[in-house]
């Protein structure tokens, strides 16, 4: 039996690599059931200033063909509390780039609250969408 029941996540999953697969696969072994959020377009725009390559119901269709993913949802905020309040999570799990953050560390503080662990996984090295997009930045603004 897994240790958590309901797990969850959220990213961009923009142009969907092994480091996203890795994250998915590694939450997905310590709880039943994995909620995916996919952040939404806006939510993209809104904290990181560009456009996500691929839009986001193609980027949750991605994510909830994944065999780990249980359900995946477009999510519009990165406010983990109102997150648990829709989904109800026991678990959240993020890559361990953000341990130590003074979000993050806000983030435990307020999700303790609920009984909700927060789980740091590896982070994959030298691999994330924004490497992938900047060198390939030519033809994505020709899409």
């Amino acid at each position: 039996m897994k240790k958590y029941k309901v797990g969850y996540t959220a990213g961009v999953f923009d142009m969907f690599h092994v480091g996203h697969l890795n994250l998915l696969r590694n939450a997905k072994e310590m709880c039943e059931y994995l909620i995916a959020g996919v952040n939404s377009d806006e939510l993209v725009y809104q904290y990181k200033g560009k456009k996500a390559v691929i839009n986001e119901i193609q980027r949750r269709e991605i994510v909830n063909s994944i065999k780990y993913v249980d359900r995946a949802e477009i999510v519009n905020t990165l406010d983990k509390v109102d997150a648990y309040s829709k989904y109800k999570f026991d678990v959240i799990f993020i890559g361990d780039d953000w341990k130590g953050s003074e979000r993050w560390n806000q983030t435990e503080r307020d999700l303790a609250r609920f009984g909700v662990k927060v789980i740091y996984l590896p982070y994959t090295k030298n691999l994330s969408s924004t490497q992938l997009r900047g060198c390939c930045q030519d033809k994505i603004d020709e899409l």
